[in-house]
């Protein structure tokens, strides 16, 4: 059967992505029969009407599903369309309560001419009474136009089949939320991810670089067990009686919490084992301060002198910070994915975000891994720069073709920030000139 997903006009390279990421969590078979990043609506093939219910049902990007009874260029093409389509099915809801609804993308219709359209399908002959609150079908004409002109391009008639997930926005965005930082992953977006990334109950999901627990946050409301860590202390213990707990907590998820804890991802507390299902992210770019990771500059080589507080050794007091060393971008990419690699189970997903320039002509740069598979990539752009999602499958060992590269042959030579991290480079730099073209690291 046909459906037609109605999209939001926003995050426009999530969308589709999304959709098929939905359709692998469940085992569904969906093929795409049209999609335009340029319009809010997609056509696609489901198995029935359940397939449909449970991809749309936890969609974020999406206002609802709808069985496709036709479509056409124009109003009469539609016509004949829906005749052709479903005139077997008119009986099925001739007696029950409907309404009729009319969405023009990019124009509007006054309520004389919505009356006119809506009055055009009485051949249907529906007989139930009109009932504009909670009828038990909805019909809705969808329209394309053109900015300017007046008659449409593209005319759909679906049946609403379910609405998305998109009203639980309200309830996670961070306007209402108690603990948050300069760096909180926006709530849509971290939703998005987890969705990218299969959160599911049963599953056990990890954020390296979690903050205040924006992922964790997100995959735990999809059912699955969550927990986090940061290399800023300050961001786990939390600050004014507030903390990731109290997140957990206001969203009543205190049960999918498994906790918070300051950890290095090079330098992990996690016994090694393939126990992830998923892995979540957004680190650092360090553009407002140069990258760091646990260790001495000196590489440990000369021996350090023990400070003592109170008869108490510092390192070993309860308000003790590490030292920490400068730390390559691109090796910070890569010790991700090896760190996936290491600890995901066959077919569990890492969603990395990550930053890139907006130059033309410039290649994607994605870090690589021959243990993972790269399932999609989706982008937010902004002025000159952007960031994108990459979304990754662990391959089992059997599929493994080739092993992964030396630790050092994953080194960038230098010692300042941005000798460290071309992104920062390009950043402070403005992006004046084109960066030499993105390969695979």
């Amino acid at each position: 059967m046909d459906y037609l997903v109605r999209f939001v006009q926003l995050h426009e390279s999530f969308r589709k992505a999304e959709l098929e990421a939905l359709a692998d969590l469940y085992g569904i078979n969906m093929d795409f029969l049209h999609y335009d990043q340029y319009t809010p609506h997609c056509i696609v093939r489901l198995p029935d009407e359940n397939a449909a219910r449970k991809i749309a049902a936890r969609s974020i990007l999406s206002k609802g599903i709808y069985e496709l009874w036709g479509s056409g260029a124009t109003y009469a093409e539609l016509h004949q369309d829906v005749k052709h389509r479903t005139s077997n099915l008119w009986h099925l809801y001739r007696s029950s309560s409907f309404k009729f609804e009319i969405q023009a993308y990019q124009a509007k219709r006054s309520l004389a001419e919505q009356d006119a359209l809506i009055q055009s399908f009485r051949y249907t002959g529906f007989e139930g009474p009109i009932q504009l609150k909670d009828p038990e079908q909805t019909f809705c004409i969808f329209e394309e136009c053109q900015w300017g002109v007046k008659e449409p391009t593209q005319v759909y008639l679906g049946r609403l089949v379910t609405g998305s997930s998109r009203p639980i926005l309200d309830t996670y965005t961070l306007k209402k939320r108690k603990y948050l930082s300069t760096t909180s992953m926006d709530s849509e977006l971290a939703l998005v991810t987890a969705n990218l990334t299969h959160a599911n109950p049963g599953k056990l999901f990890y954020d390296p670089f979690a903050g205040t627990g924006s992922f964790p946050i997100a995959c735990a409301h999809f059912g699955a067990m969550a927990m986090g860590s940061d290399i800023d202390g300050r961001a786990v213990r939390g600050k004014h009686g507030v903390n990731t707990l109290t997140n957990f907590q206001q969203y009543h998820l205190v049960d999918r919490y498994l906790d918070g804890f300051i950890a290095d991802l090079t330098h992990t507390p996690l016994r090694t084992a393939r126990i992830l299902d998923g892995i979540i992210c957004d680190p650092p770019y360090g553009v407002r301060e140069g990258l760091k990771v646990l260790g001495s500059k000196d590489g440990g080589k000369k021996k350090k002198e023990i400070h003592w507080i109170d008869g108490k050794a510092a390192h070993l007091q309860s308000h003790y910070i590490p030292p920490k060393k400068p730390y390559s971008f691109a090796a910070m990419l890569l010790d991700i994915l090896e760190f996936g690699a290491v600890y995901l189970v066959d077919g569990g997903r890492l969603s990395l975000w990550m930053p890139t320039a907006n130059d033309e002509e410039v290649e994607l740069e994605m870090p690589m891994h021959p243990c993972l598979e790269i399932v999609s990539v989706c982008v937010q752009a902004f002025n000159k720069w952007s960031r994108r999602v990459l979304t990754y499958r662990r391959l089992r060992d059997e599929d493994v073709k080739e092993n992964p590269p030396t630790r050092q042959a994953k080194q960038e030579e230098g010692s300042t920030a941005n000798d460290l991290n071309s992104f920062r480079k390009r950043y402070f730099e403005g992006f004046k000139e084109p960066p030499p073209p993105m390969k695979e690291v």
